[in-house]
């Protein structure tokens, strides 16, 4: 079986134009604003972000064609994608930040016509944002979905729901929310999950406080969000009825890989600064450079990059094929996570005094980066899902006599 891991020609010259468009234009507005999108003018600086995108031909590149962007599949996202995430304004910038990329990529793939029409086309112009709303204050949904709380109840012409959701990024501003509600069963079953959608507005959808986090770079913020007797058309319904498990796998793998993809960009920038840092630096009769300590910062960073592209790579080939990739996605999402936060912290400790000040972007990025390991899944939840899989096929094969 040939490999080949070159991309198209329209595909490198989409890297090549992202990096720069990444490196001149974005960069120097995260570091005047310090990483804080709120401080650097929320949805004011997105839109000129977006327009300079549009200008310099970058903008969404995941998303489909006839709405505008370039209609990436998933292995040709990822460079991409990384070369954005190389700020962390970058993927504001091209429209491919959590969760607007995410919902172009579902919304492409489940939405009747009407409702591309009238969701997908203006999310995936930038003319408005989006918000994906399923994770619950206990004893609702969190790392366990079947724990959904939140529920639909049939009423005429269409459903009221009824329940409350937290850590809901983008929900301030957001011009529509992917609302996930129960319509069968009981907390804790599985399935019975439907997924509607609601403009915001809306009466019921109460969208509440920012919940503070490490992370300042999502526009939007993470927020609770209620709702009270929302009411929601028949045709609002995204999908089938109590399918809404079966479509947010449509979305959750692609989702955790792209987030991959731009958090390595982020990672990437803070190993650059760090070699840069030691290159030149003196201490001890030498350049930092030269001592074998910072020698195995430098070589372990450049291994767990390597590493993190490769599972992607694996991971984003099987999307490609049509499958859900449920074991590469989460052995890429897991690795990764805690590869990049390791990348940044090496980067910072080579870096000394100045890693951990303001005067480098390193100590920003190491909060950006930490809760990776939690958002899209905590890796311990992944690892009890690829051990769980690994288990129950050896089972398989013992019961089938296969050895």
């Amino acid at each position: 079986m040939a490999i080949d891991l070159t991309y198209a020609p329209e595909v490198t010259a989409l890297i090549e134009k992202t990096r720069a468009f990444t490196r001149d234009v974005v960069l120097p507005i995260e570091d005047k604003h310090g990483g804080d999108i709120a401080v650097a003018g929320g949805d004011a600086t997105r839109i000129e972000m977006q327009a300079a995108a549009k200008a310099a031909g970058v903008f969404a590149p995941h998303a489909p064609i006839e709405y505008g962007g370039h209609g990436l599949n998933m292995s040709d996202r990822a460079p991409v994608f990384e070369e954005a995430g190389y700020s962390l304004f970058g993927p504001t910038a091209l429209n491919i930040a959590a969760p607007d990329e995410g919902n172009v990529h579902m919304l492409a793939h489940v939405a009747s016509a009407a409702q591309k029409e009238q969701f997908l086309a203006p999310l995936a112009r930038g003319d408005m944002r989006s918000a994906f709303a399923m994770t619950e204050p206990a004893p609702g949904a969190g790392s366990d979905p079947a724990a959904l709380n939140t529920r639909a109840e049939k009423a005429p012409g269409g459903w009221k729901i009824n329940g409350k959701k937290w850590f809901i990024t983008g929900a301030d501003g957001a011009g529509f929310f992917i609302i996930m509600a129960r319509t069968s069963g009981e907390p804790g079953q599985r399935g019975g999950a439907t997924m509607f959608l609601a403009p915001a507005g809306s009466p019921g959808l109460i969208v509440g406080r920012h919940i503070g986090t490490l992370d300042k770079s999502m526009i939007g913020g993470h927020c609770e969000v209620t709702f009270e007797d929302l009411f929601v058309p028949d045709e609002a319904v995204l999908g089938e009825v109590d399918q809404g498990f079966a479509y947010a796998q449509v979305r959750l793998g692609p989702a955790r890989m792209t987030h991959v993809m731009r958090w390595l960009g982020a990672a990437r920038r803070g190993h650059d600064i760090a070699v840069a840092q030691v290159a030149e630096r003196e201490g001890f009769g030498s350049k930092l450079g030269d001592l074998g300590m910072i020698q195995k910062m430098i070589a372990d960073n450049e291994i767990d990059i390597a590493a993190s592209r490769a599972l992607l790579v694996q991971a984003c080939w099987e999307l490609d094929q049509g499958g859900h990739a449920s074991n590469s996605t989460s052995i890429a999402k897991t690795y990764a996570a805690e590869a990049i936060f390791r990348i940044v912290d090496n980067s910072i400790q080579m870096c000394g005094g100045l890693g951990v000040s303001e005067d480098l972007p390193l100590a920003r990025l190491s909060r950006e980066v930490r809760p990776f390991r939690v958002y899209d899944g905590p890796s311990e939840v992944h690892r009890w899902a690829i051990a769980k899989r690994v288990v129950g096929a050896a089972r398989r094969a013992a019961r089938d006599g296969v050895r």
